[in-house]
């Protein structure tokens, strides 16, 4: 069946650190609740207990997975809460061991009633089931969800694009499940992947709303990138990882006046860009959204947390260096084409570090990068998919294995290289003849796919392997 997720779906606005530990669990509880409401046992319940699995209990400390459950249950939505209010919740849950349930009604909860369990479900790596109980002690409410990278959360008895596919498929003018299909449609109707994919979205929103939508995420990027370029100090978490993105902007912005957002981007615009800056530049963006992400900050999934920083930094490289002249227009063009690349991967591999390594989230994020700059750069749909694919496949097989469970080393510093391939990958793309290319897009996502299967549990965000073994917490 031909699946539709929207680009809405690929790009969410939510809390970091990461969006299969943190975003997804704290949907998961969200959704929890909503279960008790419709079954109408709400009422009743007089206790929680949240059981993590597999990955999210592995590393779900340094994830903030338990702290994210109980911002779900609190009733607070990760894509509006002030983030200066998220400590405060927290906190107070955890010294009065009173927990607020949805906001509504104030229950005993010691954070003992999270239990990280080490076992793994047999259905997928992120599990967690919430347990609900009466005055007498009784189980009443009893559900099992799983967070699958990027933020979606399914039960096993989902399909993990099910709201997609109880829209009709056939309401969709452009039904792609595959790389080959959007060429075809391209060449067919004549148009670029973005408006190929603006016409799909035109059947669950008007214009106005795919735009305002649209530069909600973009603005997100912007403030989000603001942000880490102006904060300095030390990351949360016990590793002491200074801030980066902070020293080399202001190495980089000089003595350049501005005054807010808008004149941020000016001022970056008059800088020198020679090839060293360019490349200091991207990776500048890049590291200070996952610095942002680090800290607990609001990103955009891109597809997921850990990988939000590449289609910012890549967005905003030719936004502010490759063409001085761009606007919002371009971004949105830049958005629905990465939107649509992400979704290829999703449908047809995975998007979860816990399922396939990091291939599956840096690797994905630089394709959807490399495709949309190849558009935007006056490439053909061909090319922007040969430069997806060029992209996955220089990060086929790149393991999982944040030290301490963090998203911090190496993920920070991968964000900024995943930038600076899919850079790389557009302008390859743009010498290349799609026609005489050997490997297309569907072949590379079959690959990476295949690759997820064979790699080790080790690697797949466990923190049982790689760097997280080698270096640990004590060598920081």
């Amino acid at each position: 069946m031909h699946q539709f997720i929207s680009v809405f779906d690929m790009l969410k606005i939510g809390v970091g650190p990461s969006s299969s530990h943190t975003l997804g669990p704290w949907r998961a509880a969200q959704r929890w609740i909503e279960k008790l409401k419709s079954t109408e046992i709400f009422n009743a319940i007089s206790k929680v207990k949240v059981d993590l699995y597999g990955s999210l209990s592995l590393t779900g400390k340094g994830h903030a997975t338990d702290l994210a459950v109980l911002l779900g249950l609190s009733g607070t939505d990760p894509e509006f809460i002030p983030i200066k209010e998220i400590d405060e919740i927290i906190k107070n849950i955890q010294e009065q061991q009173i927990l607020f349930l949805n906001a509504e009604k104030e229950i005993v909860f010691e954070t003992s009633q999270i239990v990280f369990n080490r076992d793994f479900l047999p259905f997928h790596a992120n599990g967690l089931t919430f347990r609900g109980y009466d005055a007498s002690g009784n189980e009443i409410a009893t559900e099992t969800y799983y967070s699958i990278g990027g933020g979606f959360v399914i039960q096993e008895d989902e399909d993990s694009n099910k709201k997609q596919d109880t829209e009709a498929p056939n309401k969709f003018p452009f039904p792609i499940s595959k790389a080959v299909e959007l060429d075809k449609y391209c060449k067919q109707e004549n148009k670029s992947i973005s408006e190929i994919v603006f016409e799909n979205e035109l059947v669950l929103r008007t214009p106005e709303e795919i735009y305002t939508k649209i530069d909600g995420i973009w603005d997100t990027m912007l403030e989000c990138m603001y942000i880490g370029c102006h904060t300095e100090g030390t990351l949360p978490g016990g590793l002491n990882v200074k801030r980066r993105a902070f020293a080399t902007h202001e190495k980089l912005i000089k003595n350049t006046p501005y005054n807010g957002i808008s004149e941020w981007i000016t001022a970056i615009r008059s800088t020198e860009v020679k090839f060293r800056e360019i490349l200091k530049w991207v990776s500048c963006l890049a590291l200070a959204v996952n610095e942002v992400n680090a800290s607990l900050g609001r990103v955009v999934t891109a597809p997921t947390n850990g990988s939000a920083g590449v289609i910012p930094a890549v967005l905003m490289y030719y936004m502010v260096i490759e063409n001085h002249e761009a606007t919002i227009e371009h971004a949105r063009k830049f958005l629905l084409t990465a939107g649509e690349i992400g979704s290829l991967f999703k449908k047809n591999a995975t998007i979860s570090a816990a399922m396939g390594g990091c291939q599956a989230e840096i690797g994905v994020s630089s394709a959807m990068a490399a495709a949309a700059l190849t558009e935007l750069l006056g490439g053909t749909p061909a090319q922007c998919l040969e430069a997806a694919e060029i992209a996955m496949e220089h990060h086929l097989g790149l393991t999982c294995d944040p030290i301490g469970g963090l998203v911090q080393i190496p993920c920070i510093e991968r964000n900024a290289m995943g930038a600076i391939k899919a850079i790389n990958a557009a302008e390859l793309a743009l010498e290349t003849n799609p026609e005489e290319a050997v490997v297309p897009l569907d072949k590379v996502i079959e690959t990476m796919w295949e690759t997820a299967k064979d790699m080790s549990r080790n690697y797949k965000e466990t923190s049982e392997g790689g760097l997280a073994i080698t270096v640990g917490l004590a060598d920081c």
